[in-house]
């Protein structure tokens, strides 16, 4: 047990899913996992271990906002020997050439800050995936007919952002979509020799105001983890 995960010794596994939302953790495990068991509840902070595939694997929520993911991030890796830590989770898009409901692979993170600043001080790190997983990643989401992008998205520390002008320079850097967790992952997992990947379903754009009504959000969502568990055991 650590301070914010009870499961015992034994319980997560050396692949871990990563939902910001605890219930979509909770759905996830139902949906594709056989013999979910819950193995934390700490905090509401839900986490469920079972089979896919013959491969073992836990899904577990990681909270909002990279503050939240590194705590659970650092404890999996640290305390529970997680190998492969993959997010899925929602983005909002920037290009026009991006959809609601495609899929995006973040090849890169930027952020303006994150717990791991103080580590870095006046470097700037550059967080990026696993090659391998990325790759794998790609591989499933053409194989099944899935929209989907690699680049770099910007990791955001609020979101409630008030800074146009900085979506206005992201945008114009190529920048592919905005979320809240994915460059943390990234460093933690870098820090400990693990395996990260961040793969997003789009779910609103911030530049057209479309956004995926919430009774289609499990629906779309659905791809997204199949992508991933495919990356992690393909």
């Amino acid at each position: 047990m650590t301070f914010h995960i009870g499961a015992k010794p034994g319980d997560i596994a050396e692949t871990v899913l990563l939902p910001g939302d605890p219930y979509r953790a909770r759905w996830a495990a139902q949906t594709f996992l056989e013999g979910a068991v819950l193995v934390n509840e700490v905090r509401g902070m839900l986490g469920y271990t079972g089979m896919w595939r013959g491969n073992r694997v836990t899904i577990h929520g990681s909270g909002m906002g990279m503050p939240s993911l590194s705590i659970y991030a650092n404890e999996l890796i640290r305390d529970y020997g997680a190998k492969t830590l993959i997010r899925i989770g929602s983005a909002g898009a920037l290009p026009e050439h991006v959809k609601v409901r495609d899929v995006i692979l973040a090849q890169t993170c930027s952020t303006i800050g994150s717990p791991s600043r103080s580590i870095f001080r006046e470097l700037s790190f550059a967080p990026c995936a696993d090659f391998g997983l990325l790759s794998k990643a790609y591989t499933a989401a053409v194989a099944k007919g899935t929209p989907v992008h690699v680049g770099g998205i910007f990791s955001s520390d609020t979101f409630y952002d008030e800074r146009p002008d900085l979506t206005a320079e992201l945008k114009r850097h190529g920048c592919l979509g905005v979320e809240m967790e994915a460059a943390e992952l990234y460093m933690v997992a870098a820090r400990h020799g693990a395996r990260a990947l961040a793969v997003l379903t789009v779910s609103d754009h911030i530049t057209t105001g479309e956004a995926l009504p919430a009774d289609q959000r499990e629906r779309s969502f659905g791809a997204m983890v199949e992508i991933a568990l495919e990356a992690a055991f393909a």
